[in-house]
């Protein structure tokens, strides 16, 4: 059986159904597929793209999964009550629907970091001091968390950018914090692992701000596997032997992408503009 992992969908149903389509006659059979987040929000059908991938989960024998992406977390905590909507979210539909329980019942079951053979899957990126099963670890801890009764409080206690580095001494609520910024939020960190959540819309770090993709970092402890990624449409797709960038900007014009992650080959259905590159706030 292959193993394809799909970029941000970001409410494209439509195109996501095609890329489906795609992969199932490229693998001749069942396939594994992994989503590597932000299953919603901005574009045209957040509630059929989220409705889609949880029936296709459901019916998937452990074949299919979605991680937890940051618009993932967003609606979450709208749903909550700790966080209100946004002007630019596409999440009425979800928020009124019949079947919204179900909907944000299998939402927060969603794993923060997956493992694939010799890929390790997050929607963001991992900091340089995590190892691949430190990450696994680390995403677990989340995971307690938002599949526990108290899931609410931790929601509503999960936004801010502190702490902005990793230190292993931290507990409670800052240290669940950090991960959830590492995990679904960093592009961009210093030499030393500190996370910068200014810079949004840059394929790269600005000249002289000592910034650098957390992927390009010496001293990363993850360079053993390769880790699939999305989150970063300014960077488009990215594939390396050590990182595989999978958010090819479909909400904004470009492109909804897979690839299979037993032999890198690549699928890709052409996207609307859904959304004015100038009005993206990510």
């Amino acid at each position: 059986m292959k193993t394809y992992a799909i970029g941000d969908l970001q409410g494209c149903a439509h195109e996501a159904q095609l890329l489906l389509d795609q992969i199932h006659a490229d693998a001749q059979g069942d396939a594994g597929i992994l989503f590597v987040g932000d299953l919603i929000n901005r574009g045209p059908d957040s509630l059929g793209a989220l409705r889609q991938v949880r029936a296709l989960q459901l019916a998937g024998g452990g074949r299919v999964e979605a991680l937890l992406g940051n618009h993932d977390l967003h609606l979450l905590a709208v749903a909550a009550g700790a966080q209100s909507l946004a002007r630019s979210d596409t999440l009425d539909a979800i928020l009124a629907a019949p079947d919204r329980e179900e909907l944000i019942g299998w939402l927060r079951q969603r794993p923060l970091a997956l493992r694939s053979g010799r890929c390790l899957l997050v929607h963001a990126g991992v900091l340089p001091q995590w190892s691949a099963d430190q990450v696994m670890a680390l995403a677990a801890e989340v995971q307690a968390a938002l599949r526990g009764d108290g899931w609410r409080e931790f929601l509503a206690q999960m936004y801010g950018n502190e702490p902005d580095r990793w230190d292993e001494s931290l507990t409670g609520i800052a240290r669940l914090r950090c991960i959830v910024n590492a995990l679904t939020r960093m592009r961009l960190c210093t030499p030393d692992g500190v996370m910068d959540f200014q810079q949004k819309e840059s394929a790269g770090a600005p000249p002289g701000s000592g910034l650098m993709p957390w992927f390009d970092l010496e001293q990363r402890m993850t360079k053993d596997v390769t880790v699939v990624f999305g989150h970063w449409s300014a960077l488009g797709l990215l594939m390396r032997d050590d990182v595989i960038g999978l958010d090819s900007g479909c909400v904004w014009g470009g492109k909804l992408t897979a690839v299979c992650l037993d032999d890198r080959r690549l699928l890709q259905v052409d996207c609307p503009e859904y959304r004015a590159i100038g009005g993206k706030q990510k």
